[in-house]
């Protein structure tokens, strides 16, 4: 499977390691301390000091990840047998509790034995319990968390059909083959079977294909001498900000970041116009929701008001729904507090000669704000419900905005990159100016905070965006 991929699993697995360790220690030493002493046959009460059992489960956890990163178990579990899952975990609690007891020595400790053994026990229990249940865990984790990648090959040659069957195998890590794009020097086939049938589509055809439907990879699988005449086809993937992979060596002139990845056998040179850290991403993520999780527990009173004021002051529903896309041109709901009369969409087409933007709608003074929506874009509070498509996945604090689809059909080839970075709340378009800043700087920024891209400048535009907000500067 691909490197990312691969790496997202074994995180997975450490961290759920972690995890039960430290579970298996406070069950054992809740076990230890709830028997009696005299009926059980214990000579004395056992009992750790926070300090001392912070340390104990802390070099528990490094040491059954130490072990398990050692003997490559992260690599393997969700394909293993279950055989090897009941015995790599053994080895690593008898191991790991191994190290605990020189540990113990090492340090003077007086651990009781009984505790000791309750600890290894329970964790093989909790491990393998977990592990034989892994592939159905993640299984569902993607389901609920994690939309599938879909992918398509450039050619129909024997590569491309190797390139075909491994991403076929990748399946069960979300990689998904939606078809083939053919050369015109390519044997004329309307499909091609592998496990599955999937079209066969001219490579002519990109364009369109990018525009009309969701792709996020395309794997460039043919003869090395026909890649220097596909410079143009690498040129479009890198402007609408499409990943690609070239499974030979050859190194098309493109502006994307190049790096070495691998599926199954076969390296891939890949090119990535957006960012591709997935550790950074993670974290990333995970800050979006912490953050858009507290605001929401915190926020909820004001937007229970909030909600009623605008009820109670313009007819029409106080949450306003709208499609928007997203991710690689996903589409998804949008949300946020109206601020329009509720017969705002009709009217839109009476007013488009004040229109003051190319692409997208903006005008200073719209009659169709409510006066508490007229407060509520000033401060930005329209936005609040947003909070919710971050937790969702849909959308992150930080990143281009995600713009209506009718907009997306007007962009320039160039400006169709933004789409390939998670729209945000806010982003650099958003302290420079908000709603003075032209439709084309906006594109600019959108794009020079893509290649820019890193966790030190998300918080430094978030810092900066809030006294923007709390001043209403910029705002129309």
């Amino acid at each position: 499977m691909f490197r990312a991929h691969h790496r997202r699993v074994r995180i997975f697995f450490g961290v759920s390691d972690a995890i039960l360790v430290v579970a298996a220690f406070v069950a054992a030493y809740w076990i230890r301390a709830s028997l009696n002493e005299r009926a059980a046959g214990f000579e004395r009460e056992f009992f750790l000091t926070v300090p001392v059992a912070v340390l104990l489960a802390g070099y528990s956890v490094a040491m059954w990840l130490a072990l398990g990163a050692w003997w490559q178990i992260y690599d393997r579990i969700d394909a293993a047998h279950k055989r090897v899952i009941l015995r790599d975990a053994f080895r690593q609690c008898l191991v790991g509790a191994a190290a605990v007891v020189l540990l113990q020595f090492l340090l003077r400790l007086e651990l009781s034995r009984s505790f000791l053994g309750i600890f290894a026990i329970t964790a093989w229990m909790l491990l393998c319990l977990f592990r034989l249940n892994a592939s159905r865990l993640l299984g569902a984790f993607r389901r609920e968390f994690g939309a599938p990648n879909f992918v398509m090959v450039v050619g129909t040659g024997d590569a491309a059909l190797r390139i075909g069957r491994q991403i076929e195998d990748a399946a069960a890590y979300g990689v998904r083959l939606t078809g083939f794009l053919a050369e015109p020097e390519d044997p004329s086939a309307a499909e091609i079977t592998l496990r599955q049938t999937y079209p066969v589509r001219a490579l002519s055809e990109l364009t369109e294909l990018l525009q009309r439907h969701v792709i996020d990879e395309i794997i460039f699988a043919v003869d090395s001498r026909r890649l220097a005449g596909l410079e143009d086809i690498f040129l479009l993937c890198d402007e609408e900000g499409v990943r690609t992979r070239v499974a030979v060596d050859f190194f098309p002139h493109v502006n994307s970041h190049v790096y070495l990845d691998r599926l199954g056998a076969s390296p891939l040179l890949t090119f990535s116009a957006t960012p591709h850290d997935e550790i950074r991403l993670l974290v990333k993520r995970a800050t979006d929701v912490l953050l858009a999780g507290a605001a929401l527990v915190l926020l909820s009173p004001f937007l229970l008001v909030i909600a009623l004021l605008i009820k109670l002051t313009s007819p029409g529903p106080a949450v306003f729904r709208q499609v928007r896309c997203g991710l690689n041109g996903r589409r998804f709901v949008f949300y946020k507090f109206r601020s329009m009369s509720a017969d705002a969409e009709a009217r839109r087409a009476e007013l488009e000669h004040l229109n003051e933007r190319t692409t997208v709608f903006k005008m200073k003074n719209d009659p169709r704000l409510t006066p508490v929506g007229r407060w509520l874009r000033k401060f930005s509070i329209d936005e609040w419900p947003q909070l919710w498509n971050v937790l969702k996945g849909d959308m992150s604090l930080v990143g281009p905005r995600p713009p209506l689809p009718a907009e997306v059909e007007q962009y320039e080839r160039w400006q169709r990159r933004r789409l390939r970075m998670r729209p945000g709340l806010t982003c650099l378009w958003v302290v420079s100016g908000r709603d003075r800043v032209d439709f084309d700087t906006w594109m600019r920024l959108d794009m020079q905070y893509i290649d820019t891209w890193s966790l030190a400048l998300d918080w430094k535009i978030i810092l900066r965006t809030i006294p923007q907000v709390l001043t209403g500067r910029g705002a129309h």
